[in-house]
């Protein structure tokens, strides 16, 4: 790894931490009603973006078979209520901050949608394995400007996300050189199609539609490295 790798991790942590700070400050002065209107119009955005990505797959199979060992794999460690165990530690820790009654949702939310798709994959890898941050730096203008909209309706849990996007994104820029020579473009369209999928999951809890699990299906976007090479391998699609 090069020595500017970290600089996109460390750039798209500042982003939220300030995009969430501007969005606490105007949130005071939104009503309610608004802040309602910009959530459910954030989670109409977020399906959007989940579709168009799920639709890059080139063998549904992968999808399927990931999801279901990743969901395995996930409801074993049970990742979701590790972050919700998490949220809940830093809203105790806040009880006194004016908006941290929603921290535990705003956190696990905000956190699942930084870290899930593929811009911050394959951001952390190109950071890791040439030192070029261009795709983290873009993403890092996105996850600002939809910081600072999440905070201004869902409060200072908001904030918090900033570490799991460091942790994640830095160690997966760490972890790049495990990974180069793997990672085709069937291998990238297949990680892409299931972080789509677990961004549709996102924009339908944001949107009270269904509860979905998204965090205990996190592992499916690595299940899909190992599966879409060994599905090539033996000619399998759908």
């Amino acid at each position: 790894m090069t020595i500017t790798g970290m600089f996109g991790p460390v750039v798209n942590t500042a982003a939220i931490l300030l995009g969430g700070l501007l969005g606490l400050i105007s949130g005071r002065v939104l009503p309610a009603r608004m802040k309602k209107t910009v959530i459910q119009g954030i989670g109409l955005s977020v399906l959007l973006i989940g579709v168009n990505m799920a639709l890059e797959t080139k063998n549904s199979l992968t999808v399927i078979a990931s999801l279901v060992l990743g969901g395995l794999v996930g409801e074993w460690i049970n990742i979701e209520l590790r972050l919700e165990q998490l949220g809940t530690w830093f809203e105790r820790k806040l009880s006194h901050v004016r908006g941290a009654g929603n921290f535990s949702k705003a956190f696990v939310t905000t956190s699942l949608i930084y870290c899930v798709g593929a811009m911050a994959i394959m951001g952390s890898l190109e950071s890791g394995l040439k030192g070029n941050n261009s795709i983290l730096y873009a993403k890092s203008m996105l996850d600002g400007i939809s910081a600072l909209v999440f905070a201004s309706s869902m409060g200072i849990g908001v904030l918090a996300a900033a570490l799991p996007v460091l942790v994640y994104e830095g160690g997966l820029t760490l972890l790049a050189g495990l990974l180069q020579g793997i990672l085709s473009p069937d291998v990238i369209a297949e990680m892409s199609a299931t972080g789509g999928l677990l961004i549709l999951g996102i924009g339908f809890n944001i949107l009270e539609i269904k509860e979905i699990k998204v965090g205990n299906l996190l592992p499916g976007i690595f299940f899909s490295i190992p599966l879409t090479i060994l599905f090539t391998h033996l000619h399998l699609g759908a």
